[in-house]
């Protein structure tokens, strides 16, 4: 791979959300109300905690020309009991997916399942109660949702959140991420992602981090001094 692309998740942020708020705009005329969104008006996710900061930068693209909501969406992998590197399923605020086959082959009940889900599921509250300082999520059903996130390796965090936003009755789901590997993008549209955008597909791919010069860890701090800041 050549040089990394992206000095960090902000400049990754700046350069995406250009190309996001040209693909929202030649989709559907902007809000007439800039400064107060309206249930129709985009919604942007970052998912916790990388790809906050990065979507904070897609929204403030995006409210150049029309009305846009900033949220975060917290994904957590649920690790099995004793194995917690093998993950039985995932869930969001809104969804829970079960990889079937990891807890039969690990012979976890379901009550092993169900207790190792309820305690990603105090963590995954506690986090977004931090995160929005007890502010109501954004309503997402009949919205356009863009979904951000810092990269993507295998893709599996973003399709429990493409899964999870349309549950709730999303309307149009956008996927838009700075740097991926092709065949993630693919699997993401043939699952029936309406949007995918991403600005390198590097070849070959290794990490996500390796298209950034700076690619610290975010902290929860830094994801609500991101969903907090006043744009610009």
């Amino acid at each position: 791979m050549g040089p990394r692309t992206f000095a960090d998740r902000r400049e990754a942020g700046r350069l995406l959300g250009a190309r996001v708020a040209a693909v929202l705009n030649t989709a559907a005329p902007p809000a007439s109300t800039p400064t107060a969104p309206r249930p129709s008006a985009p919604v942007v996710l970052g998912l916790a905690r990388g790809g906050v900061p990065v979507a904070r930068e897609v929204a403030d693209a995006i409210a150049d020309s029309r009305a846009c909501d900033l949220d975060v969406l917290v994904v957590r992998k649920i690790g099995a009991p004793g194995h917690e590197e093998f993950a039985m399923g995932a869930l969001t605020a809104h969804h829970l997916v079960v990889n079937d086959d990891i807890p039969r082959r690990l012979g976890v009940s379901r009550t092993g399942f169900e207790e190792a889900a309820d305690r990603e599921r105090r963590i995954l509250h506690d986090r977004e109660r931090r995160y929005r300082a007890d502010r109501p999520g954004a309503e997402l059903s009949g919205r356009t949702v863009v979904l951000v996130d810092d990269g993507l390796a295998t893709g599996s965090s973003m399709a429990v959140a493409v899964d999870s936003v349309r549950a709730v009755g999303a309307a149009h789901v956008v996927v838009a991420v700075p740097t991926a590997p092709s065949d993630s993008v693919r699997r993401l549209r043939d699952r029936g992602v309406d949007e995918v955008i991403v600005l390198v597909t590097p070849e070959p791919f290794r990490a996500v981090g390796l298209s950034y010069e700076d690619f610290t860890q975010v902290d929860d701090d830094e994801v609500i001094s991101a969903l907090d800041r006043p744009r610009g």
